[in-house]
């Protein structure tokens, strides 16, 4: 149980971070914020002319897979034995570029701009609402 106290003591503090208002205004803006880095990300690719595609790729690793040991000799010596180590299958990221369909990239990036436009519509009222109920003093 106090394993677990800790971590959720931790996430606590976290979620205190930042004003009442700070906290409706974030939420408000989310939605526009997914929208803005997905924009980001389909014009840099059109820029390019390509497109970049995450993979988990595993690889053999050596890791400590046993704590270490120290063992005391009979005549009081202390003896340090490392960790165990052996391979593990570590994940890793990897980015490879992919070929686009340019026209369908341009076509997305339009509709993402036209949604832009509404999400920002939304969130200035709800922004507005945020400042109403939550005055800063």
């Amino acid at each position: 149980m106090k394993a677990l106290a800790l971590p959720l003591l931790l996430l606590a503090t976290l979620a205190a971070c930042g004003t009442p208002q700070d906290r409706c205004i974030s939420r408000a803006t989310r939605d526009l914020r997914v929208v803005d880095d997905l924009i980001a990300e389909s014009q840099r690719s059109l820029a390019r002319g390509y497109a970049f595609e995450e993979r988990v790729d595993y690889r053999p690793e050596w890791v400590e897979c046993g704590p270490p040991v120290v063992r005391t000799r009979k005549n009081g010596d202390r003896v340090f034995y490392p960790a165990r180590r052996c391979f593990e299958q570590v994940p890793h990221t990897v980015r490879e570029p992919v070929a686009i369909d340019l026209g369908a990239e341009r076509r997305k990036l339009d509709q993402l701009l036209v949604k832009r436009r509404q999400l920002a519509r939304q969130a200035e009222a709800q922004v507005a609402q945020c400042r109403a109920t939550y005055p800063e003093t």
